[in-house]
């Protein structure tokens, strides 16, 4: 069966859930809101600029669930979800995933965010398949640590070759969609590419190549970016 992989952050998402998680946790006084905040931004610029280190970034970002209790944790997300996630949820997207489940594909979202800030997420969107960064747990408990091959530039190729090997899929006819120069590798591989909302990077690699460039951001159904138009954040 053919299938139509996504990118999460920016892509159906109308944001960026992430950098989201890291504003809420501010916002709830859970961490230093001066230092996070600052930090928080400096590793989303890095990553908006491709030199983002994803394990550092990880561990920063997981710190604050190590050694909370899962009933914690499970209430803070619920309330991110409410606040943060709701209003970036695009209808468009919601369209453009029943419209690939109604020609049979199998939709898979791949996301360089963790699994804890992303579960959630993706099941609110009703995809099954997903991959992402994978936090540590021991006994129950976040270590802050990641395990595996974190699903960030190339090393989404490279889960994504895992996840193929364990359940028979394969690339036949693949679709992929992205907003992001960090996913080049990942449309490089696909036959059918295609940028959403893109930054000016992935455009210019989309002009050039003569792939699909289309917004979620605006209606219910997916629309041409003209090649004027802005990238909404």
């Amino acid at each position: 069966m053919t299938l139509a992989i996504f990118d999460l952050d920016n892509t159906l998402l109308g944001g960026d859930s992430d950098h989201l998680w890291g504003r809420f946790l501010v916002e709830q006084g859970i961490v230093d809101g001066e230092f996070y905040e600052h930090e928080n931004n400096r590793f989303y610029e890095e990553y908006k600029a491709g030199t983002l280190d994803i394990r550092a970034y990880q561990r920063f970002a997981l710190a604050p669930l190590v050694g909370q209790e899962p009933e914690t944790l499970a209430a803070w997300h619920r309330r991110y979800m409410d606040e943060k996630i709701g209003a970036i949820l695009l209808p468009a997207s919601r369209t453009l995933l029943d419209w690939h489940r109604a020609q049979g594909h199998v939709p898979l979202i791949i996301t360089a965010t963790n699994r804890f800030i992303t579960e959630p997420i993706v099941a609110s969107l009703g995809v099954e398949h997903f991959l992402a960064t994978e936090p540590e747990v021991v006994h129950g408990r976040y270590t802050g640590d990641i395990t595996g091959i974190p699903t960030f530039q190339h090393g989404k190729v490279e889960r994504l070759a895992q996840w193929l090997n364990e359940t028979g899929h394969n690339l036949a006819g693949a679709w992929f969609y992205s907003d992001s120069h960090n996913d080049l590798p990942l449309l490089e591989q696909v036959e059918n590419p295609v940028a959403v909302d893109p930054d000016d990077t992935l455009r210019s690699h989309a002009e050039a190549r003569g792939w699909d460039i289309i917004t979620l951001r605006r209606g219910e159904r997916p629309m041409p970016l003209a090649r004027d138009e802005e990238n909404g954040e």
